[in-house]
């Protein structure tokens, strides 16, 4: 269907395409400033005609960002210089009237919002709104001259409730007083709007750190968040005190609060937060049973355990308020998406997904489950960001047919690799770009499959670990056909002139001598190693030239004082330098990092549930209980980037 139209004295057609499906669907998706271009009228059409309070001209410095998909607009967005008077805005910010004359060019106002009302697509709303701030920053600059610190917002109660800014971390300050300004005079209207800021730079508002931020109006504090149960290693471990200790059950409100828009009632989020505290307690067990039999009696496991099986909260809701969050935490240029899969001991088999199968915990066959991770390492910090449940081809045979149903297995899964599950996810977390990285790390069982290492999206580069009998040339053999000997068939497949050698006899090669490298700063001092770094000739199907394109490679090897040793190939570009692996070969083991933390201190295996359902919701509270450490550790300035883990 056409709409047509007039805007600014120009004649506009739009055309009304339904669209729907997943926002990573719409990827990539085209923000584009239309001041003074050609496509401003299309923009003040939609604006106009499709926005509840339509369209004036603004005055003074603005920007206008028209959003499309392949060409076909779908939502528009403007910034504006900011309200001269907003009470809880000014009481935030707590700055003088000299003060707020002088700074008030660095506060811009979101004044438009349109998403056109024939797409309608989950998550869209708040994506928008992180994608342009993150381009206002530049833009408003480049146009104007003035740096940002701060966005604001006004939502009108009466119609919305500000969810897509609460998706987007906006905090929100309270509502306004009712009153427009009409010449020199304040005229009381009575239609109170809710106030959200979004802060980008934090030294402009650090003078109110102890101002409390009022809270959605409906929610009511949880008490439970405040009990001085916290466990002492993940105090030591953020470099928390005691001084600060005291503090931190409304600093663990205050994050938590992101997520009630994730909860269709007040108890739901009762039992989400109160099980994301008890995993940041000193409890051994940090499972259904034990959380519930500590902060709700016994008549509160039955209702944890259902609010993990039945209870119809938004899960994929919160996992994007998680990504977002992580994003606005330690997203930083050059970092890297790392994958790694991580095993759990099970006994029985009425788990889901448990089988008989390799257990890289254990070095040998075991009962258990097996989960697929996808991190994020960058100069701030590290993260878990997605996740998937490994489902052994087994569990869709029709004898394990009732075990499905029992498990709650949806209907429509089918069976995938661990390889195919980690593709998808890199794809996905690259499509959404909250996660700005260079590099892609794997361990030696994706590093090893040369399917998984060519399916990698373009603009990236791997850092991928390999076994130790991996074969390479160190220089191109030359390829021909062998003389026949007189004896059977004659050749007529071209063979290398010399056979490859293992990695780990290019280790012991004295004629490529080690270099001895610091890495980073541990707990205890430098993190010293050996590397050996040379560009080899990776050996596919022992013949170079063959089936698959030979393939020039890093080969970087390290050992550390323990004499262990590691192996990684890397298709970085030719003149990288040794010091810029280096660091690169300290980005992969975060993701270790990641769960030798989840699983020490946050319960990350000890979960006792039997659904799919469940396993996912466990996985993701200990995600966000993981966040919320990392941020404290950030807050206090507690490195542990480098720890004591050799990589």
């Amino acid at each position: 269907m056409l709409e047509s139209g007039r805007a600014m004295n120009k004649q506009v057609t739009l055309e009304a395409i339904p669209i729907t499906g997943k926002l990573q669907d719409l990827q990539p998706l085209e923000i584009t400033i239309v001041n003074k271009t050609e496509l401003e009228p299309l923009w003040d059409y939609m604006v106009q005609n499709y926005h509840y309070l339509g369209y004036t001209k603004m005055i003074g410095p603005r920007i206008k960002y028209l959003v499309r998909h392949n060409g076909i607009p779908i939502a528009a967005l403007s910034y504006n210089r900011a309200s001269l008077w907003v009470g809880v805005r000014d009481v935030f910010i707590g700055w003088s009237d000299q003060e707020k004359k002088q700074s008030l060019c660095h506060v811009v106002n979101n004044n438009r919002f349109l998403i056109l009302p024939w797409v309608r697509v989950k998550n869209l709303a708040s994506h928008l709104l992180s994608r342009t701030i993150k381009l206002l920053k530049h833009d408003w600059l480049s146009l104007y001259g003035g740096e940002v610190y701060c966005v604001e917002t006004f939502v009108d109660k009466d119609r919305y409730n500000g969810t897509c800014y609460y998706a987007a971390n906006w905090q929100y300050l309270g509502e306004t007083k009712g009153f427009s300004k009409i010449g020199k005079s304040f005229v009381y209207h009575g239609n109170r709007k809710g106030v959200f800021l979004y802060v980008l730079r934090k030294k402009f508002v650090n003078r109110n750190l102890n101002h409390r931020i009022p809270k959605r109006c409906e929610r009511v504090p949880n008490m439970m968040l405040h009990t001085p149960d916290w466990s002492p290693d993940l105090l030591e471990q953020a470099g928390i005190g005691e001084v600060e200790v005291a503090q931190l059950g409304e600093r663990l409100e205050q994050y938590l609060s992101i997520f009630n828009n994730c909860y269709q009632r007040s108890d739901q989020r009762k039992y989400g937060e109160t099980f994301v505290k008890g995993l940041l307690s000193n409890l051994d067990r940090k499972s259904i049973e034990p959380i519930a039999l500590k902060y709700m009696g016994e008549k509160g496991v039955r209702t944890m355990q259902m609010f993990f099986r039945d209870s119809p909260w938004d899960d994929l809701k919160m996992l994007g308020n998680y990504q977002q969050r992580l994003s606005d935490t330690l997203a930083a240029p050059g970092g890297m998406l790392n994958t790694d899969e991580s095993d759990f001991v099970k006994k029985g088999n009425g788990s889901v997904g448990v089988a008989r199968q390799y257990c890289g915990r254990l070095g040998k066959t075991e009962n258990c489950q097996a989960g697929v991770f996808v991190g994020y390492t960058s100069d701030k910090g590290y993260g878990l960001v997605d996740y998937q449940l490994y489902m052994p081809e087994v569990w869709f045979n029709e004898e394990h047919e009732q075990l499905r149903r029992d498990c709650e297995v949806p209907e429509d899964l089918a069976f995938k690799t661990k390889v195919t599950l980690a593709q998808e996810m890199i794809a996905n977390v690259a499509l959404s770009g909250l996660f700005p990285a260079t590099w892609i790390g794997c361990d030696s069982f994706f590093g090893r499959n040369k399917e998984f290492l060519a399916s990698l999206p373009e603009g990236y580069h791997y850092f991928a670990d390999i076994p130790e009998n991996t074969l390479v040339w160190l220089e191109m053999p030359e390829v021909c056909v062998p003389k026949s000997s007189g004896r059977g068939r004659k050749p007529t497949r071209p063979q290398a002139s010399s056979k490859p050698i293992s990695v780990s006899d290019v280790a012991k090669d004295k004629h490529c001598p080690w270099k001895q490298v610091i890495l980073g700063e541990g707990a205890k001092g430098p993190i010293v190693a050996e590397v050996k770094c040379l560009r080899v000739i990776e050996a596919i199907e022992k013949e170079p030239g063959l089936r698959l394109p030979y393939q020039e490679v890093w080969l970087y090897i390290r050992r550390y004082a323990d004499g262990k040793i590691k192996y990684a190939f890397s298709n970085a570009p030719l003149d990288s330098s040794l010091e810029a692996l280096n660091k690169v070969a300290t980005m992969r083991w975060p993701i270790e990092q990641c769960f030798e933390e989840c699983k020490s201190h946050l319960g990350m295996g000890h979960y006792e549930t039997r659904t799919w359902r469940s396993w996912y919701r466990h996985m993701l509270f200990v995600l966000i209980a993981h966040l919320f450490v990392t941020e404290l550790r950030l807050l206090f300035k507690k490195n542990t980037y480098f720890n004591d883990a050799t990589g």
